[in-house]
Order: C-alpha cells, then sequence, then structure tokens
C-alpha cells in the first residue's frame, strides 16, 4: 500500500511538470484532495489547462513518458467526456494516479471537487453532470430483475449473480435519491439510514446455485419496488404486481 509520502512526492513533481512545460496554462486538484483532505488511502487526481492550439492526446503521451520513466507507472485507460480526456495510471504500491486535461478554452469545473491551483478557469458556465432520474433507474432495476429470473431458470447463474446485484444497487441508488445522499458510485450507500440498509442485508446471493439466487432476487426485488413507492413513480405499483412472483 502506497504511503501519503509517495502520494505527495508525485502531486509535487507533477506540479512541477506542470511549471516548467509552457503549454500548460492552469492546474487544479480535483477529487477528494481537493475538497477535504481526503484519506490516507484516497488516490491522486490533477487535471490542468492546455493551450489551445496544443493537442491534449500529445500532451498526455509525452507526460506519460516522464511518469512511466521516473515512477514506473503503467497506463490503465482513457476515458473521453468531451473535451477532456482522463489518462488513468497505476504506480507501484498501488497507487493510482488520475491525469486529465482540457483545451483552456474550455477548462472549468466540471463538479465540486475543483480547487484551483493556479491559472485560471474559462469563462462561461460548466456543464453540470446529468443527475440520475429515479424513473430510469427504477426501470432499469426491473430490467435486471427480469434478467436474472431468466438466467436463473437457464441455470446461468454467474449471470444471474451478476443480475440480482444490479438489481439492489439499482434500489440502493434510489434510497440515495431519496435521503438526498450522492448517488453514482456507490459514494452514498454508506450514509443510508440504518433502517433503510436493513432492508438490503437479504439481497446478498449467498451462494451461486438456484435457491440461494431466488431468495436473493426476491428481496432485492421487494427493496426496489419500496424505492420505487417511496419516489412516487406513477406506475411503481403496477410494476410491483407484476413481479409478484419474483417476490
Amino acid at each position: 500500500m502506497f504511503t501519503i509520502e509517495q502520494r505527495d512526492a508525485l502531486r509535487n513533481r507533477v506540479l512541477r511538470l506542470a511549471e516548467e512545460d509552457e503549454r500548460v496554462v492552469a492546474g487544479a486538484a480535483v477529487g477528494s484532495l481537493a475538497v477535504d483532505g481526503g484519506d490516507r488511502f484516497s488516490d491522486l487526481d490533477l487535471t490542468f489547462g492546455i493551450a489551445d492550439q496544443v493537442p491534449v492526446a500529445d500532451m498526455l503521451d509525452d507526460w506519460q513518458r516522464t511518469l512511466t520513466d521516473e515512477f514506473d507507472a503503467v497506463h490503465l485507460t482513457d476515458l473521453e467526456r468531451g473535451p477532456t480526456i482522463y489518462r488513468v495510471f497505476l504506480l507501484p504500491d498501488a497507487l493510482q494516479f488520475d491525469l486529465s486535461m482540457t483545451p483552456a478554452a474550455q477548462f472549468r469545473p466540471a463538479g465540486p471537487r475543483f480547487r484551483l491551483l493556479f491559472g485560471e478557469t474559462a469563462a462561461g458556465k460548466s456543464e453540470a453532470p446529468t443527475p440520475p432520474v429515479a424513473g430510469d433507474i427504477f426501470g432499469w432495476g426491473v430490467i435486471y430483475a427480469l434478467h436474472a429470473r431468466a438466467c436463473i431458470e437457464r441455470r446461468r447463474v454467474w449471470q444471474a449473480e451478476h443480475c440480482v446485484g444490479a438489481v439492489r444497487d439499482h434500489a440502493l441508488t434510489l434510497a440515495c435519491l431519496r435521503q438526498g445522499l450522492p448517488a453514482v458510485q456507490a459514494r452514498g450507500y454508506d450514509s443510508l439510514s440504518t433502517e433503510t440498509l436493513a432492508r438490503f442485508v437479504d439481497t446478498h446471493v449467498g451462494a451461486v446455485e438456484p435457491g440461494a439466487l431466488r431468495a436473493a432476487l426476491a428481496a432485492a426485488v421487494l427493496a426496489l419496488m419500496h424505492e420505487g413507492t417511496e419516489a412516487c413513480l406513477p406506475h411503481a405499483d403496477t410494476v410491483a404486481q407484476r413481479l409478484a412472483e419474483l417476490r
């Protein structure tokens, strides 16, 4: 496991790299370390605004060579969101580093976890992430429930296990929306009320065999129907009736 000192050393080196690179016009910390200091398990997230005439992908390739040479970084994946490219690295001792770059004319906060370190952000409003929609979350939970039943009957037990878990996760996401908690990437689950979480105790699959899968599916569907009703979805009661055989 990496140490805070290792993470700080990487942060300082990357910021120094930005200071020395005339193509970089702004930089910011993002993620948990940007707002509350994170903890010793927090990974490192830094984002930079790049001079508009410079291709972002080329910049990332240049910096990747430095990170590989100096820190033995392994490139895991890229994620493109609009003009921004996120490049994820894995360093020794399981330290994750998320590096993102955006053309300067579009460099602005993409969410609340953003702390400008130098330079300026671009004028204009940020494109806020599309908030989760309760009806869509409920609908996908129902779809996974139907798939789970079919997989159990077909004896596709591992696929069934995946689908049952998806039903549970969609129900938990609805619960997070209802209680005003973060509803993405399970960030709000641990802050749900004790009463709410108690309804999910039996939704975990105890064994990858039909009986255990059916029991977990029944509990997950029951939790999903409850959250659909709490969300006042107009078709929740009708859906509950049609899924009665799964509970």
